[in-house]
């Protein structure tokens, strides 16, 4: 276990886009999204390092705050903000090496037990889901609801907590409403037919000052 925490996030995370090529994370930063993730699912090797040090490089001088998905080692390398793990991938992941890189990490959970493994690294946040059922990937629980999601950020305490998982404009404002710090998004956002318009209105529900 480490004996310091990670690196906190720089700025409130609020909307939290999940994208999966750094075609769409240039497209993010473009709008002015407070935090991307890119989670490339479709390259390997040396395509897949050119992916992450672009979406690096772009993001790296503007506001937003890019994580990259799994891929730990490939984010040191190329300085990337933060890394965003799966609990699959907590164990093995060389969390020394992450932290000395000064990376901020972000830790998937979907139980109470799964939210207290991730919050013994002190991760800089915690995202929680999925919260509505969701076709994005193969979930390994039920969806939590919107009384588990408030009762993960009662626990959470100090540290941000993300939901994430069938979240849409509909019912954005009822998972706000639990005390989550911030939506994390996926197909409403890249399956739009104008995605920056809805990217505007999930940002249009956080106060304008930073």
């Amino acid at each position: 276990m480490l004996t310091q925490t990670f690196l906190p996030i720089q700025a409130p995370l609020r909307f939290y886009a999940v994208v999966p090529t750094a075609e769409w994370v240039v497209r993010m930063v473009d709008i002015g999204v407070p935090t991307v993730q890119l989670r490339c699912k479709t390259l390997i090797g040396s395509a897949l390092f050119k992916e992450i040090r672009r979406s690096v490089d772009y993001a790296r001088d503007s506001d937003t705050q890019l994580f990259i998905n799994d891929y730990w080692w490939e984010a040191c390398d190329c300085g990337a903000y933060g890394v965003h793990l799966g609990q699959e991938d907590l164990d093995s992941a060389d969390l020394v090496m992450m932290k000395k890189a000064g990376l901020r990490l972000g830790v998937s959970t979907h139980s109470h037990e799964e939210l207290a493994h991730a919050l013994a690294v002190c991760p800089s946040y915690v995202a929680c889901g999925a919260i509505f059922p969701t076709a994005t990937k193969a979930m390994p629980t039920a969806p939590q609801g919107l009384d588990k999601l408030h009762q993960y950020v009662q626990q959470a305490g100090d540290t941000p907590t993300v939901a994430i998982g069938g979240i849409t404009l509909d019912n954005a404002r009822e998972v706000l409403a639990t005390g989550v710090d911030s939506l994390a998004v996926v197909r409403a956002i890249t399956e739009a037919s104008q995605p920056e318009e809805v990217v505007r209105q999930f940002m249009a529900l956080w106060p304008s000052d930073r």
